[in-house]
């Protein structure tokens, strides 16, 4: 019989360890032994103690106790009470000005991993307001028998235990602000202990939570939530299995339209989505990003524009006030109906919305062959390897690429600059403050020849 393999053992005492530089992810890099060692909470310059999370072969994780010596400059009190501990935020001891930087040198440093390449042109960061900008969240739900408590949270760094927290500073006031009445809430459900998470998604008016059972609700239970939904002006949802049995309870099916909404003005546009749709987290940013991106690619009426991985019509309806035609593609069904409904909710006859699996060859599909003047991609983290190989041989004259990884991102620029594409311009923009995301918008334009 064999026998399972195990890893170091981690050390039950705390060690002292000289911080070098910072990682991508945002975590204090040092040496124990000539190990690289790899310290949530710590910065560049610092003597920290810190406790170990995990050892492996060529590197281990650390959480940060306090600082010995040596504070960096950019170090800050964190906003949040829970942010040592909590997974959920990264970066709250980094002042915002440095989480930016930080970002803006990610960026640079994978484009110039990926073949050398930089912009023409750096772009200023968009950046906004740090605190309560979260709309878009997964809290995990456990009960903990020992402390006869139920907790709702992100869940602990380097850890599966969920943070035990009281309120939630990113997260949009609307449920960030009630996370004691959320698990009072819960405390008095027949199935306090079988829920597994709660899907957070907020428009500009309304705001609805998405609660994951695993047993049958009680006639009770459902009243409770009605009421609680109710009192706090929250819309309730159940899913009782996978995602397809997502279902209203209250305001009860009926009354009002099954979406949330959310305002872009500067188009006089409103987006409707389903609380489980894929929707930008950050409203301030999102809709600066569309107005740089637009800016970018200066649609004007005579121009075709293509936008792959459309989502429900977040950069399409915009472009359609300005371009002629548009075209969305999306791979999601349930996306792609969400943008015809947008469209025909704004009045927009000149965009039209398809459904295709960008991830496979598409060049059979007819709309890939219509020729498009400006094209847009909004790729996943894997990012558009063969989107972008294709529009190289297309002869597409303007591209902007936003982008949620900025190591896809470089990756996919080189390829279109060995094209014959100048990368024109690039910049940062911070969706996710306090987090070591890096979201990025690089533009691209065809050499004249």
């Amino acid at each position: 019989m064999s026998r399972r393999r195990r890893g170091p053992r981690i050390p039950a005492e705390p060690v002292s360890i000289e911080i070098d530089s910072l990682s991508h992810d945002g975590r204090g890099v040092g040496r124990i032994e000539g190990k690289a060692a790899f310290v949530a909470g710590a910065l560049p310059g610092e003597q920290v103690r810190a406790r170990f999370l995990d050892r492996r072969r060529r590197f281990d994780a650390l959480r940060t106790l306090e600082v010995e010596a040596n504070p960096a400059p950019d170090r800050v009190t964190s906003p949040c009470p829970h942010a040592d501990l909590c997974g959920g935020c990264s970066l709250q001891h980094l002042a915002p000005a440095a989480q930016v930087r930080l970002k803006a040198d990610t960026l640079a440093e994978q484009f110039a991993h990926f073949g050398g390449i930089e912009p023409e042109q750096w772009a200023e960061p968009l950046t906004g307001e740090t605190l309560g900008y979260r709309r878009k969240a997964r809290l995990g739900v456990r009960y903990v028998t020992k402390r006869e408590e139920v907790l709702v949270g992100f869940r602990e760094k380097g850890s599966s235990f969920i943070t035990a927290i009281n309120d939630c500073a990113v997260l949009d006031p609307r449920v960030g602000q009630r996370i004691e009445a959320l698990k009072e809430l819960i405390a008095g459900l027949s199935v306090y202990n079988r829920l597994a998470q709660i899907e957070v998604a907020c428009g500009d008016e309304e705001a609805a939570l998405v609660l994951r059972h695993l047993d049958p609700l009680t006639a009770e239970d459902e009243a409770t939530l009605c009421e609680f939904g109710q009192t706090h002006d929250l819309q309730i949802y159940l899913q009782p299995k996978g995602p397809d049995t997502v279902h209203r309870l209250w305001p009860q099916p009926g009354n009002g339209p099954d979406r949330l909404f959310y305002q872009l003005p500067e188009w006089d546009l409103t987006l409707g989505f389903h609380p489980m749709d894929f929707t930008q987290v950050n409203a301030a940013i999102n809709q600066r990003m569309i107005s740089q991106a637009l800016a970018w690619l200066a649609p004007e009426p005579h121009h075709r524009v293509l936008d792959l991985f459309c989502g429900l019509g977040n950069f399409s309806l915009p472009l359609a006030r300005q371009a002629g035609d548009v075209v969305g593609v999306e791979g999601e069904e349930a996306l792609v109906q969400r943008g015809r409904e947008n469209a025909e909710r704004n009045g927009l006859g000149n965009v039209s919305f398809r459904a295709t699996d960008l991830q496979q060859d598409f060049t059979a599909e007819p709309w890939a062959a219509e020729g498009f003047d400006r094209v847009l991609i909004d790729p996943p983290r894997s990012g558009a390897e063969d989107v972008v190989r294709h529009l190289a041989g297309a002869g597409v004259e303007r591209i902007v690429y936003v982008s949620c990884n900025p190591a896809t991102l470089a990756r996919d620029a080189g390829i279109l600059v060995a094209n014959g594409y100048r990368l024109v311009r690039a910049g940062i923009m911070d969706m996710f403050p306090h987090t070591a995301h890096v979201e990025s918008m690089a533009l691209f334009e065809r050499e004249s020849h």
